[in-house]
């Protein structure tokens, strides 16, 4: 069993039957916590085990009821990951006792479910204070304007520590949350006494999202790239797009930053504002770096991403791309906790920008170059226990999930 959990951390597809060997010991007799890490960040890898999942599930609580069992959420988590509705009514239990995920990346499995099935939950669960406010607050902002009936508790953590998620929740959601507009202005001016400086352009930015007046936004961020705190203001130009032409050209210049994720948002909002590729192009290729293991110190996966939205012109990018897709380990930094779901991230991104550069080519993982990787020997070592690593906390700043 422990060779089968490793190869599932280890590679991106290894022999089906490792998480044969997962599911097995994680609906056994016999406890095993490392499997269960595992199943919780397989996803759709392991699908064809839904109904074996769910029934152990259904059996989990028929033995501990209403009791928050890790056993219980272990195998709703795993069917979250699927997409799976029949995860609905043990999360809701959860929810109600205090068992749903504290930290984001477990927190951004249950993003996988539609939203109207789950919004009551994060309601309630905001409602009872701030113990797992990051980690609720993170659902809601990837399901953007479906999380529109939060909206109420979701101003209400804007008096709190939270501040700053709550603001980026809001921005998400959108139109429906147009009622908020007089505190993301006072948060954007700083008039608003819970106002810190890393509140402004956040706020600035969900101000326009739901009013669809730009000004604010354009005034803000802009003055934060003129002044040179561009890592604050660049990704809300890009968002903004044409809007923001007044600011191209100090955009472009931001593309020889000293800094790579300067010069990655640079180039990202340059394409973005001005709708020219070509000076783009190359400065998010550069950063493309086929031997990145994942620490986010590097923009690697964010400009690959930008390259994607960029399409055919970054086709120069194509090769690169799909040698790395075809690797077989995995991203090696994350712990063991997250190593999965932080790699498959960036097989999404990796997938998602060659199906747009060259259609038809980059729509799915490619062959691997030989036979499934079998189950491995097992190996002396074990993974390091989890901590709160800070990669945990990096959201790639986008249109789609602002931090």
């Amino acid at each position: 069993m422990a060779s089968a959990v490793e190869a599932v951390h280890r590679y991106r597809r290894p022999d089906p039957a490792c998480w044969d060997v997962v599911v097995e010991a994680v609906c056994s007799e016999a406890p095993s916590y490392d499997a269960d890490h595992a199943l919780v960040q397989a996803g759709r890898a392991a699908t064809r085990h839904a109904d074996r999942i769910a029934d152990d599930l259904r059996r989990q609580q028929g033995v501990f009821g209403t009791a928050v069992g890790h056993g219980v959420k272990v195998r709703a988590l795993a069917l979250a990951g699927m997409g799976d509705l029949r995860a609905l009514p043990a999360l809701h239990n959860l929810g109600e006792h205090g068992g749903l995920p504290t930290q984001r990346p477990q927190a951004r499995i249950l993003a996988e479910l539609p939203a109207a099935g789950l919004v009551p939950t994060m309601r309630a669960t905001l409602l009872k204070g701030s113990y797992r406010a990051e980690a609720t607050l993170e659902v809601l902002s990837a399901w953007g304007p479906d999380a529109a009936p939060a909206v109420p508790e979701v101003t209400g953590f804007l008096d709190t520590p939270y501040a700053y998620d709550a603001l980026r929740v809001l921005g998400r959601i959108g139109p429906a949350a147009a009622g908020t507009a007089n505190r993301l202005t006072g948060f954007a001016t700083g008039r608003d006494p819970r106002a810190g400086r890393h509140h402004l352009r956040l706020a600035a930015w969900a101000h326009w999202r739901v009013t669809g007046d730009p000004a604010l936004a354009l005034d803000v961020c802009g003055a934060a790239v003129r002044s040179g705190t561009a890592g604050h203001g660049l990704p809300f130009l890009a968002d903004l797009g044409p809007s923001a032409a007044a600011h191209a050209d100090t955009v472009r210049g931001l593309m020889e930053s000293p800094g790579a994720w300067t010069r990655v948002a640079a180039a990202h909002a340059y394409w973005r504002i001005t709708g020219d590729p070509e000076p783009a192009v190359p400065v998010l290729l550069a950063e493309v770096d086929p031997a990145w293991a994942g620490h986010p110190a590097m923009p690697v996966q964010e400009a690959v991403r930008r390259l994607g939205e960029i399409g055919a012109p970054a086709a120069a990018a194509a090769p690169l791309l799909g040698r790395i897709l075809a690797r077989e380990e995995r991203l090696g930094h994350p712990f063991e906790r997250i190593r999965i779901l932080a790699d498959a991230a960036y097989v999404r991104t990796l997938s998602e920008a060659l199906r747009r550069i060259a259609p038809g080519a980059g729509g799915s993982v490619p062959a691997p170059s030989k036979e499934p990787v079998p189950l491995p020997p097992p190996a002396p070592r074990r993974f390091l226990p989890f901590r709160r690593p800070f990669w945990h906390s990096q959201v790639p700043w986008n249109a789609t999930g602002l931090r």
